[in-house]
């Protein structure tokens, strides 16, 4: 058996949002949001275009949307690259799915709580170790929320670190799986302890993909590695400039420091000419000894001084 890679947008969305998707959904939650507790018993996925209601506001598009039994709100996105201000944008789409929710002259009572499940395939906090972050509005003196009307969650799958033998809880089992999934090429063992993972195993299998979702796919993974690319050519890029512009410093600081030294060298010379004009001014007066005390000259430079003077009178 072949799987198709959950990262992928195609494979995530037909696992998780297609019309059959409903059980795999509520336990997906349940494992990542819930912390493996049966909290979700129950609820709809939605059309994930969230349309904007002002002209001039960004559309925007979600892999999967689903409402809970009590009206909460979950906007779901595997992210496989990591473009400029993506936190911003977590941020953006699920302040917008908030919003969105009143129509004209609507009380405000008739919000409901919005959670941001977002899964990425790179590290989005470098200061943290865990995979797995809950964000909410709180008090930063004593952490009392305000309210649960807004939720943040990440899931970094570079950090998940277990192996099929630590795998425990349902949270373990479901992050797995969308690590790995498309490396498999069988269910192993504790993943076949769900009929839910079972289940989404099932859908991504590609032997049940049509030549139209093979074309998709193939477009697909072509988009991403073209990302990457772009990604990595910027990086190159940039570390290119980055040595140019280093030795282009360098080239200039050693000029400048060429200059310093030569300004330094020149100013010291003009010292040193100076304790030997005064050396010779007192060659004759006082001992040779403290001559160089006085002057900071060596008894050497003072005798060769001595024996100059010494050799011109003559």
């Amino acid at each position: 058996m072949r799987f198709l890679d959950p990262k992928t947008d195609f494979a995530f969305k037909k696992i998780f949002g297609s019309a059959e998707s409903k059980p795999i959904l509520i336990e997906f939650l349940n494992a990542l949001v819930y912390d493996s507790q049966p909290i979700v018993q129950d609820l709809e996925i939605l059309d994930p275009y969230q349309a904007p209601q002002l002209q001039g506001v960004k559309d925007t598009f979600l892999d999967v949307k689903a409402q809970l039994a009590d009206g909460t709100m979950v906007l779901i996105e595997m992210q496989v690259l990591n473009p400029l201000d993506f936190n911003k944008r977590v941020l953006y789409n699920v302040a917008k799915a908030y919003s969105l929710q009143l129509q004209r002259g609507q009380g405000y009572s008739r919000l409901r709580p919005v959670i941001g499940l977002t899964i990425t395939d790179f590290v989005l906090f470098p200061e943290r170790d865990r995979f797995l972050s809950h964000y909410q509005l709180l008090d930063r003196e004593d952490g009392l929320p305000y309210g649960d009307d807004i939720e943040l969650v990440f899931v970094e799958l570079p950090k998940f670190a277990k192996s099929l033998g630590d795998l425990e809880t349902l949270t373990d089992l479901w992050t797995f799986f969308l690590q790995q999934a498309g490396d498999l090429e069988e269910i192993p063992p504790p993943l076949d302890s769900s009929p839910n993972l079972d289940h989404a195993f099932h859908i991504a299998e590609t032997i049940n993909l049509s030549m139209e979702e093979f074309d998709l796919l193939e477009k697909q993974a072509f988009r991403v590695e073209d990302g990457r690319n772009v990604v990595r050519r910027a990086i190159l890029e940039g570390l290119q400039q980055g040595r140019e512009e280093g030795r282009e410093e360098g080239r200039e600081e050693g000029r400048e420091e060429g200059r310093e030294e030569g300004r330094e060298e020149g100013r010291e010379a003009g010292i040193q000419e100076s304790r030997r004009e005064i050396a010779r001014s007192l060659l004759g007066l006082l001992p040779a000894a403290v001559i160089a005390e006085r002057t900071g000259l060596t008894l050497a430079e003072v005798e060769t001084l001595a024996a100059a003077d010494a050799a011109a009178g003559t």
